[in-house]
Parts: structure tokens; C-alpha cells; sequence
């Protein structure tokens, strides 16, 4: 029932800031916060969630969509593939994309599916303004990205798959993440990070070592639940492997001084 609200290193251990004042010390941490999947923000269409309009969820709802309209947001390989999914139940999958095309943001093999498939449209340079449902939703307003018009077309189904979110906000400069937010592990930190002399950082290590991301958190996740959970697996024997060094010892303080020579020269 807290939650994490900072992390800092001191003395070779990591603290860890309660949302309730108290503080948790160890010599490691594993971050395994997630990620959220970006939220339109239309109101009409964040009250008809779950009744026509879904987050994700295109595998288990799909089945569901049987002989209906269905449109998908998003122009990535999420998208891509929940589009190729509901197309065996769907009667119509219409794709809608901000951008001009799919190759830049959609690998190869998806984007050649999608145009053999015979029941997946593209629609480009457009986006998601606004929709209408009493208990399900009825219909989407659609906008041009270019001209601004708009215009409203029927629709069973909406499915958004337009990027997720890390819950990283919490770390500040704590650790390094890219310009979205999530963070750099391993081979991906920055060239010149501050790290300690005679070893590489571990693979799912951070900038801050000792400290450990896996799952949706980390740039270059699979965004997978099972390789998730894999990365939660895999990080248990780096930790053990980073433990099982010397801990970092603090400088030994000064004798005290006992003569007025001796405390002078500790004074200067």
C-alpha cells in the first residue's frame, strides 16, 4: 500500500524514498514498474472503455468481434499484428495511422500481411477525435492530420495500440532513460557514464550500479508477457553475481585529535 517515490546511492547502497516517509536501504534494487499504454484522451471514448473501445486486449476480445467493424489505433507492430488477429473474426479492419506511411515505424513482413490481407484497410494521415455510444460504442469521428476535417463513420470496436508509457517519472536523474522515459540497460547506456573501473555494467544493469530493470520499464523490452518475466528470471543471477563482490567501504574516518599539534593539523 506505498509506493517508491525516489531513489539515491549512498555509501555503495541504494535508498529508497516511501510514499510514507520511510526509507528502504539495500546494496540492490530490481525496477520492474511497467508501463501503461498511451491513453487517447477523448472523453466520450475513455467512458466507453471496455464497452467497444479497448486498451490492448485484441487477443481476448477478439473472438468477440465476429462479423463486426473494428478499427485499430496505432501504426506500430502492436498494431500490426492486433489488426492481422481480429481480421479472422472481423468482417472489416480499418488501420488508422497520424503518419503519411507504415515504413518507418512497422517491420516489413506486417506491413506485406496487412496489404494481402483482403478485409484490412490503411487509412493514413489520421486520428482519433472523437466518438459516440450510449452502453457500447456506435460511431467514430475521425480527423484528416493535414486539412482538420472531419468526418464520423460507424464503428463496433476500437482497439489503441499507440505506444506505452514507463513508470519512470519516479526516478528523476537517478538513473539514465531515453528521451520516452524508459531506461538504459547494459549495452545501450550512454558512452561516458560514470561507471566504476575494471568491469562493464551487467547486462540489465543501469546507470547506477547495483541497480537492475527488466520487463516493460527497459528500452529495448520485447513488450511480451513472457519475456518479461523472463527478464525478471534472468536479472536473479546478475544480482547474486553483483553481491557477490566486495561491498563498497566508506573512507575510515580521522583518529581524533588528542594534542593541540594534532588538532590544529586537523582543523587545516
Amino acid at each position: 500500500m506505498r509506493r517508491v517515490e525516489s531513489l539515491s546511492a549512498q555509501d555503495g547502497c541504494h535508498q529508497l524514498r516511501l510514499s510514507d516517509g520511510g526509507v528502504l536501504t539495500s546494496r540492490t534494487v530490481i525496477i520492474a514498474t511497467g508501463a501503461a499504454y498511451r491513453r487517447l484522451c477523448v472523453p466520450a471514448l475513455e467512458d466507453l472503455q471496455g464497452r467497444g473501445v479497448f486498451y490492448g486486449a485484441a487477443v481476448s476480445e477478439a473472438p468477440a468481434m465476429r462479423g463486426r467493424t473494428v478499427f485499430v489505433a496505432g501504426g506500430g507492430n502492436s498494431a500490426g499484428q492486433a489488426a492481422l488477429h481480429l481480421a479472422k473474426w472481423a468482417r472489416q479492419v480499418t488501420i488508422l495511422v497520424r503518419a503519411s506511411s507504415l515504413a518507418a515505424s512497422m517491420s516489413d513482413y506486417l506491413i506485406r500481411e496487412i496489404g494481402a490481407a483482403p478485409n484490412i484497410d490503411v487509412r493514413y494521415r489520421v486520428q482519433v477525435a472523437d466518438g459516440t455510444g450510449t452502453n457500447y460504442l456506435q460511431s467514430l469521428v475521425l480527423q484528416d492530420t493535414v486539412s482538420g476535417a472531419r468526418r464520423s463513420v460507424p464503428a463496433d470496436a476500437l482497439f489503441v495500440l499507440i505506444g506505452a508509457r514507463p513508470r519512470t517519472d519516479w526516478l528523476g536523474q537517478a538513473v539514465a532513460r531515453d528521451r520516452w522515459g524508459f531506461i538504459l540497460t547494459g549495452p545501450d547506456l550512454p558512452v561516458g557514464s560514470r561507471w566504476p573501473p575494471g568491469r562493464p555494467p551487467l547486462p540489465l544493469e543501469t546507470s547506477l550500479p547495483g541497480v537492475f530493470a527488466a520487463g516493460d520499464v527497459r528500452r529495448g523490452s520485447v513488450t511480451r508477457v513472457a519475456s518479461a518475466v523472463g527478464e525478471g528470471a534472468a536479472t536473479l543471477p546478475l544480482v547474486h553475481r553483483y553481491l557477490a563482490r566486495p561491498p563498497a567501504r566508506r573512507r575510515p574516518a580521522a583518529p581524533p585529535a588528542s594534542t593541540p599539534a594534532a588538532r590544529t593539523q586537523a582543523a587545516a
